[in-house]
């Protein structure tokens, strides 16, 4: 690739790490196309493989700042992404084995998806002392396998899957959930890489770009995300829209290579 391909790559990195800083989680999902029709990665499963490892390390650092605030409840989190893990790996393997338009037209579905969820009004309510029992993690191990098991597939963090399942299994709030979210981010983030860079299909100078470049988003992104506190709904709702023009775009792209 040629070196401006790194700039691009650093770039799409800042506006991902300002985007998650800002809404919180979505902003990963951009990563994947931002690879193919900006960086200028001609392979979807690169692309795929590589934005996955970044979405790991970028949970990883999300993850230490919500775990020193205290908002992770480990356990819960735990037994979620660690069943999910299997599910991850088992993903990744299946979309390895597709056709990278075909992929890229699931991709579009993910997105879409993703940004649907960004548009339904979110509930805080919960319980903040939620507690590990055996009945729960009879719960937690199913949502966690199939979460994985998409995650995996489409290369992303699985966030909007993952913090509406740690909820509906435990009963805990939206804070904690989102905060634990991250455990299994950073699990099936890194699984899922892992089982692509085993493949060669993961461009570790590109990946190096994005990780630098998130770094720098997430600085800048966090007095964004004070000055839009009060209208974050609006924003939010806008980021949404955005995610399912894109993946209007990314279909249209696929079925255009087929």
């Amino acid at each position: 690739m040629e070196p401006v391909a790194y700039l691009a790559a650093a770039l799409s990195g800042a506006l991902v790490g300002l985007l998650l800083t800002v809404f919180g989680g979505g902003g990963s999902v951009l990563a994947t196309p931002l690879l193919l029709y900006f960086v200028g990665v001609r392979d979807p499963h690169v692309a795929i493989g590589t934005s996955a490892a970044a979405v790991a390390v970028n949970a990883a650092m999300g993850l230490a700042s919500q775990a020193r605030a205290g908002r992770v409840k480990w356990p819960c989190a735990t037994v979620f992404g660690l069943a999910g893990l299997a599910g991850s790996l088992t993903g990744a393997h299946l979309a390895k084995q597709m056709d990278g338009g075909q992929l890229m037209l699931w991709f579009a579905l993910a997105m879409a998806l993703i940004g649907g969820s960004m548009l339904l009004p979110k509930k805080n309510a919960g319980d903040p002392a939620v507690r590990l029992t055996p009945s729960l993690v009879l719960k937690l191990a199913p949502a966690g396998l199939v979460t994985g098991l998409a995650a995996g597939f489409f290369g992303i963090g699985g966030g909007f899957l993952i913090v509406p399942g740690l909820m509906a299994a435990t009963g805990m709030t939206l804070a904690h959930a989102a905060a634990s979210s991250l455990v299994s981010v950073t699990l099936f983030g890194a699984a899922t890489s892992a089982s692509y860079a085993a493949s060669g299909l993961v461009d570790w100078p590109v990946f190096a770009a994005l990780v630098a470049g998130g770094a720098v988003g997430a600085v800048a992104g966090a007095p964004i995300a004070k000055r839009l506190a009060g209208r974050a709904d609006v924003a939010r709702r806008i980021f949404a829209l955005m995610v399912v023009a894109v993946a209007g775009y990314v279909a249209w792209r696929a079925m255009g290579g087929l």
